[in-house]
């Protein structure tokens, strides 16, 4: 017997935090009873959501999706938008089994690298912040910023729902002056995935954002031949590699202040 929340994430019918807020809100039945939160179930028992009874076939269960997706600028990370945007499940392919659950979001003026997969409880444990999983991205900012604004980014800065910094911070090749002047890209790492943490990590230090791109999300990095908008399914040992690292007991990285800063 497993607990609810999680055989129904496991099933790919939703996130364990979503699945978790159905239980509170008693749209969840087992056997006919409204479940609580702490309830358990097997694939066998009578499980269902506002009265539709739910497939939790054994042989559904371990089957498990992995798809890296392009994200462009300009699309939502949800399932529909009141303000009529265009969404990232609107260019998906259609999963085996189960539906496509995010591994995390982008902004909608970031692109790059978003993760999906079936598999709901893999998604909860690769969002959790105690799974400290590793985020990198390319970021442009206009200007050049001195050494000691770097170290600062690196020791950390308080934002408005607690500190945070970057693990690593290498700066790429200068972009010289463009024309919204001059711009300066770093590769930047860090292991949480809070709201708009980047570019509100380079605000806290008086520098805007101009660009920003997901290049890698744990193990998987952003394919070169992916172009944006479309998507990819991981293969088996992919998908093993990240969900690998999901089950590693965490770990804090070290801050590392590269050779030039």
């Amino acid at each position: 017997m497993t607990r609810l929340q999680k055989l129904l994430a496991a099933a790919g019918l939703g996130s364990r935090r979503s699945v978790e807020q159905w239980i509170r809100e008693g749209r969840v039945t087992v056997a006919g009873r409204v479940a609580q939160l702490g309830d358990r179930a097997g694939p066998g028992d009578e499980v269902c959501l506002d009265g539709r009874k739910l497939d939790l076939d054994p042989a559904q269960l371990t089957a498990r999706e992995l798809l890296l997706y392009h994200k462009p600028v300009g699309e939502v990370t949800t399932r529909s938008d009141p303000q009529g945007r265009p969404t990232v499940f609107e260019r998906l392919p259609e999963p085996g089994s189960g539906r496509w659950i995010t591994v995390g979001r982008l902004d909608v003026n970031t692109s790059g690298l978003l993760l999906f997969t079936t598999d709901g409880e893999l998604a909860h444990r690769l969002m959790h912040p105690s799974s400290e999983i590793e985020r990198e991205y390319l970021v442009r900012v206009r200007g050049r910023p001195q050494p000691g604004l770097i170290r600062q980014l690196l020791e950390g800065v308080q934002l408005d729902d607690g500190p945070a910094s970057f693990d690593r911070v290498t700066q790429e090749v200068a972009d010289g002056e463009g024309p919204e002047g001059i711009n300066t890209t770093f590769r930047v790492v860090l292991h949480e995935g809070r709201n708009r943490e980047v570019r509100r990590l380079w605000h806290a230090v008086g520098l805007e954002v101009s660009r920003l791109l997901r290049v890698r999300y744990g193990p998987i990095e952003l394919p070169r031949d992916l172009r944006p908008g479309t998507s990819r399914i991981a293969d088996a040992a992919t998908t093993e590699r990240l969900a690998a690292v999901a089950a590693q007991p965490p770990k804090s990285p070290p801050r590392v202040l590269w050779p030039g800063f």
